[in-house]
């Protein structure tokens, strides 16, 4: 999906126009807010921000949005162990609930795609070194 610059909209004090990255950054914000995401996944593109020490609010979102609607896609990594579906439904609910609230605009549609399951790392007990050695 592109990103599509949206129409003005015209009131009596001027023009007001919603920048696509705002919509994304708020999407990528409501979908990190839900627990069993383990991260959003942004692919080659966003891993090289990440490692050039920049963070990307917007990671792992494409949005279209015209003059009255937005539809969103995202992508994301889950923890393991969470229940697929439901963390997809709350995300879309979430996601919808932001961007309606905050830009006024109508989102006709939330596409969740599950790239990658996290798995917690278990923390070894390393021995000290001190038991090894012979006094």
């Amino acid at each position: 999906m592109s990103t599509l610059a949206a129409d003005y909209e015209k009131t009596d004090m001027g023009t007001i126009q919603i920048a696509p990255e705002v919509i994304e950054v708020i999407a990528g914000l409501a979908t990190i807010e839900i627990d069993g995401v383990a991260g959003m996944s942004g692919g080659f593109a966003g891993g090289i921000a990440e490692l050039l020490g920049r963070k990307n609010l917007s990671k792992g979102v494409k949005v279209e949005v015209g003059q009255r609607e937005a539809a969103v896609d995202v992508s994301i990594i889950v923890e393991y162990g969470n229940r697929i579906p439901e963390i997809a439904s709350e995300i879309q609910r979430n996601v919808k609930r932001s961007i309606e609230t905050m830009t006024g605009l109508n989102v006709i549609e939330v596409n969740v795609h599950i790239h990658d399951v996290h798995f917690k790392t278990i923390e070894r007990v390393e021995e000290d070194e001190t038991q090894l050695r012979v006094k």
